[in-house]
């Protein structure tokens, strides 16, 4: 306590947090959603464990304090050592802001501020340098600024953390995490349901006084700065407690086990919380959405895909044709919504390459992305598995040996690779694809005269293209046919590609840049495609990971999931397939046309089958959709359920001519059997991960 005194800032901020989050709890003990009763040893566990956690969570966070404290000094000023520093800040600053840094590369708005940052720190030391006669006046409100930004975070975590129980009966959980990536719309939703203005005035003020009252007791610590000596000591006892408390937050966690729900909520930290669900990536179907008896569930699912057997979707598919191993490669284009494509209405002419190789594929000119993120893309052609609440299985920890595409090529003797143009690291797509059976091919295997260009995201795509080239060209003398999924990444920001490849120069940094960049280098594959002995014996499949953009009007505006696909066979007749259909089904579709006979477990369906009911999954991370009869159901957390009839809007052409956009009018009257059809979807495939039925086939 000693310690805590003479390091008063951190003394004060804690007693503040762990008294904001004391009254939190009491208010959410008593709260009408709490609907339960307490017995005196939970009441116990969940005031005292909650304390002990609030205080080790509080150590965790104030690593930027004490940063801020230790580093409080008069010495740095002083010749020339302030002069040096203020020179290496000046030069980083022009650094920063020169352009030409790793940030710009990436774009959006991370160079603004890097900049804004070290600008900021830049003026700050430079003002404390060489105005000494009022550095103190400076240090101090400079001080009271920082006090005051822990102040309003502790008290806008206490805000938010009292709202989110009041939505949904828990502490933090990936729905959290999800509005951190929803941010337009969320806050949106805030300024429309709550008296933003008035609760922010109040917020402020009583954070403007909390500070105040903290900066009195606790100004002594910058008025008379500790020497270094003194520092030390209270960096070494900071930093014990720093890692004492990665040990003791996990251990406090794990003694939430009480039978009673909301006494082990009531304990809980939310931040602690909302970092695992942040590293889970999970959310409860079971505990969130509206469900119904198990076997009902698989019932109604057995009404859409008639041959499953039992409760599971295990259903043996034969053909009556001999199978085809031709070669097959699946190419999954990096955010390409089928607005982009002049087939779809564009009039730009950004897809000439795509628009002509349609003209001579079976084109699926109705199909809808299952989620808007690359991982959900994946997932989607790999596990062919409905976009369940929460991450995409891809993030997941338990996502290997999975039932997959791959799974299946393997079983019929293909050699089987993922090739991405950046580092499969990312987005844990090496875990994933790895530990489903694929061998990996990214950026790492490039030699350096194998890279013409690159940019954050990894290689351009001609790089990659070229570099499957010389792979497939290896696997087609070895007698084996091969399966090779090649995910493309130059359409991403910042949409930085080779110059003078295209009209639009590289370094613009357009989208319709990097959409006709890809369109470009996709032509050059083909076009040394042609020239291999084994391009008439392969099969392409090209459709979007995802679309550009998923912001709209209402949770699922369906067409910012529309996507373009096609499957291209040198020789074979064109065909346009209409119906509605899913990312999920391109790859059963793809195993129906060359006949194979496999048992499966797949979610997605051989759309040319006389069977098949047209349908659509669509969803966000927490909000779950079915398109079917031109009705879109959405079942969302909070057992909420929400219908909208698709209209085709006026002056729009018939889907057989592709351009499909539709008006989503809120249904007056519930259609149940969509309900209990979407509901069977999701809750089934939840089932099957949750019970891991959902594992490869050996």
């Amino acid at each position: 306590m000693n310690f805590l005194k003479k390091f008063s800032p951190f003394y004060y901020l804690l007693l503040f947090y762990i008294a904001v989050s004391f009254v939190l709890r009491v208010i959410l003990f008593f709260h009408p959603i709490t609907q339960t009763s307490f017995t005196w040893t939970d009441t116990l566990s969940l005031f005292f464990l909650g304390f002990v956690s609030d205080f080790f969570i509080f150590v965790l966070l104030s690593g930027f304090l004490w940063g801020y404290l230790i580093f409080i000094s008069n010495s740095k000023y002083l010749k020339p050592y302030g002069y040096i520093i203020f020179g290496l800040l000046l030069t980083l600053l022009l650094y920063v802001s020169s352009g030409k840094t790793i940030l710009n590369e990436y774009g959006s708005a991370l160079p603004a501020i890097a900049i804004g940052f070290v600008a900021i720190k830049t003026l700050l030391f430079g003002l404390l340098l060489f105005l000494p006669k009022y550095r103190s006046q400076i240090r101090f409100w400079l001080f009271s600024f920082v006090i005051f930004l822990y102040v309003i975070l502790i008290l806008q975590n206490g805000i938010s953390e009292y709202f989110f129980w009041n939505e949904f009966g828990v502490k933090y959980n990936f729905i959290a995490v999800n509005y951190l990536v929803y941010t337009n719309e969320v806050i949106g939703n805030i300024m429309e349901s709550y008296p933003v203005i008035p609760l922010f005035s109040v917020l402020f003020i009583i954070a403007g006084f909390v500070t105040y009252l903290i900066v009195k007791k606790s100004k002594n610590y910058i008025e008379s700065i500790p020497a270094f000596v003194e520092k030390i000591k209270l960096s070494g006892i900071y930093l014990a407690l720093f890692t004492l408390s990665l040990f003791a937050i996990p251990f406090f966690s794990s003694k939430e086990s009480s039978h009673n729900v909301f006494a082990n909520e009531l304990q809980a930290n939310g931040i602690y919380k909302f970092y695992l669900a942040f590293m889970h990536s999970e959310l409860d179907y079971f505990k969130f959405y509206k469900t119904l008896p198990r076997s009902k569930a698989f019932a109604q699912l057995k009404q859409q895909i008639p041959s499953i057997s039992g409760q599971t979707t295990w259903r043996q598919i034969e053909n009556e044709a001999a199978e085809n191993h031709k070669n097959v490669v699946l190419i999954t284009i990096e955010s390409y919504s089928a607005e982009f494509m002049k087939m779809y209405g564009n009039e730009k002419n950004i897809t000439p390459f795509l628009d002509s190789l349609a003209t001579k594929s079976l084109v699926f000119t109705n199909l809808y992305a299952a989620g808007n993120r690359t991982v959900r893309g994946l997932e989607a052609v790999t596990l062919c598995f409905p976009p369940t609440a929460g991450e995409s299985v891809v993030k997941r920890e338990d996502n290997k040996d999975k039932f997959s595409t791959g799974n299946i090529f393997k079983q019929k003797g293909y050699t089987v690779k993922f090739m991405y143009g950046g580092d499969s690291f990312f987005d844990n797509m090496k875990d994933f694809f790895t530990g489903n059976g694929y061998e990996i091919v990214d950026k790492t295997a490039f030699k350096p005269n194998e890279i013409t260009f690159a940019n954050i995201w990894g290689v351009c795509d001609e790089d990659m293209y070229n570099k499957a080239i010389k792979i497939m060209n290896k696997e087609s003398v070895a007698n084996k046919p091969f399966f090779n999924h090649i995910m493309t990444v130059s359409n991403h920001r910042p949409f930085t590609y080779p110059n003078g490849k295209i009209d639009i120069p590289g370094d613009v940094k357009s989208r319709d840049g990097g959409v006709k960049y890809t369109d470009y280098a996709m032509k050059k594959f083909f076009e040394m495609a042609k020239k291999q002995p084994w391009f008439a014996n392969t099969v392409f499949v090209i459709l979007a990971d995802h679309c550009a953009s998923s912001a709209g009007k209402t949770e699922l505006p369906v067409e910012k999931y529309r996507i373009p696909a096609m499957i291209y066979c040198p020789g074979s007749k064109p065909q346009k397939y209409t119906n509605l259909m899913s990312q999920i089904d391109i790859m059963p579709t793809l195993f129906g046309l060359l006949n194979f006979d496999y048992q499966s477990k797949f979610y997605g369906q051989d759309v040319l089958k006389p069977d098949y009911k047209p349908r659509a999954l669509i969803a966000t991370y927490q909000d779950l959709g079915l398109i079917k009869d031109n009705v879109l159901t959405v079942i969302s957390p909070k057992q909420k359920v929400k219908q909208f009839q698709l209209t085709l809007k006026p002056n729009q052409k018939v889907a057989r001519d592709f351009q499909i956009h539709y008006d989503q009018i809120l249904l007056k009257k519930e259609r149940p059997d969509l309900i209990n059809e979407t509901i069977s979807y999701y809750q089934t495939a939840s089932d099957m991960l949750k019970k891991k039925k959902y594992q490869k086939i050996n």
